[in-house]
């Protein structure tokens, strides 16, 4: 009997693979931090039986419908909004997600990003390697504190609960926007449940972890924006779709809010031309919310973990509801 086909597209570490190696047959994509080719892809999972993707991987109708074999998608991320769920579950394909294993890493991310914009930590960088540190001066890149602020968390779930407490550790107020209230959230951490508008109008910081959807696309837009402290800065590190990129970079230029951190952004990657580019007051990462080499590793153990159990009859560990 053939073994099952997996067609991984980035390339991981054999070693990863070894424990795998005598119950499939995988096929991966060779080349180092290079994306598959969209007519790769399509080729290789008409031939698979299953599908280890990332989440810049569009798993659309047309190429589900053309995988006649494929019985499952192991998505290395918590969101799935680069797949076609429903789809999915018309020609029977089941999906899986990693949450919880980059919970605590991206976290730390998204602190470090609202910490790197408060305090101007790029631009300060910049400043001695364009050699223009010649002396000390009182308001020299003077930023914001954030000990003792108000943060308001728009998405209050498990990477939610954990910036909001690391924010604790700041002496922080914090304040969440969620669908549905978080009782739990607002024992153990002190959270203080607001409308979003009220969000808006008391947080020094507005971090946003919302997944996106239809309701959530473009959430944070020009209207927003104004509803912020001039003072306030804005974080992202969810998906870019819920952000109005051209509504945010205007709210900067006009000074309608001071500034933002963002690690993912509507259409990745983004080039050095970018309007974002232009600005000091946001700091962009490459979306590396979870890029640790433990938490990494762990995502795609978790795949592995959800291809083998679908295919030893034990089921998948984390499938997607749908």
């Amino acid at each position: 009997m053939a073994k099952p086909r997996i067609y991984i597209t980035r390339k991981i570490p054999d070693k990863l693979l070894d424990p795998y190696n005598e119950k499939f047959d995988f096929r991966m994509w060779e080349k180092e931090d290079e994306a598959v080719p969209r007519e790769v892809l399509k080729k290789e999972a008409r031939q698979a039986d299953g599908l280890l993707c990332v989440l810049t991987d569009q798993i659309d109708e047309d190429l589900l419908k053309r995988a006649p074999d494929l019985k499952i998608v192991a998505n290395m991320a918590v969101g799935y909004d680069n797949i076609d769920v429903d789809a999915a579950g018309k020609y029977g394909v089941i999906i899986t997600n990693t949450p919880d294993v980059l919970t605590e890493t991206t976290a730390d991310l998204g602190f470090a990003l609202l910490m790197a914009a408060a305090r101007r930590m790029i631009e300060a960088n910049q400043y001695i390697r364009k050699d223009e540190w010649k002396n000390w001066s009182p308001y020299l890149l003077a930023g914001s504190d954030i000990h003792h602020k108000t943060i308001g968390i728009a998405g209050m779930g498990r990477i939610g609960k954990a910036i909001a407490r690391r924010a604790k550790g700041f002496g922080m107020s914090v304040v969440y926007y969620n669908r549905s209230r978080k009782p739990e959230a607002e024992k153990e951490l002190q959270a203080v449940y607001a409308d979003f508008e009220t969000l808006l109008a008391k947080s020094d910081f507005v971090v946003s972890v919302l997944p996106l959807t239809a309701d959530t696309k473009h959430k944070f837009n020009a209207e927003v924006f104004k509803k912020m402290k001039n003072s306030a800065i804005f974080i992202n590190i969810s998906r870019g779709g819920v952000v109005n990129e051209t509504d945010l970079a205007e709210a900067i230029r006009t000074k309608q809010i001071k500034g933002a951190g963002l690690d993912v952004f509507e259409n990745e990657p983004i080039a050095a031309n970018h309007p974002f580019m232009q600005l000091e007051e946001i700091v962009c990462m490459p979306h590396i919310g979870s890029a640790s080499e433990e938490t990494r590793s762990a995502m795609l153990n978790l795949c592995l973990e959800n291809i083998g159990g679908f295919f030893t009859g034990r089921g998948p560990k984390t499938p997607v509801e749908y």
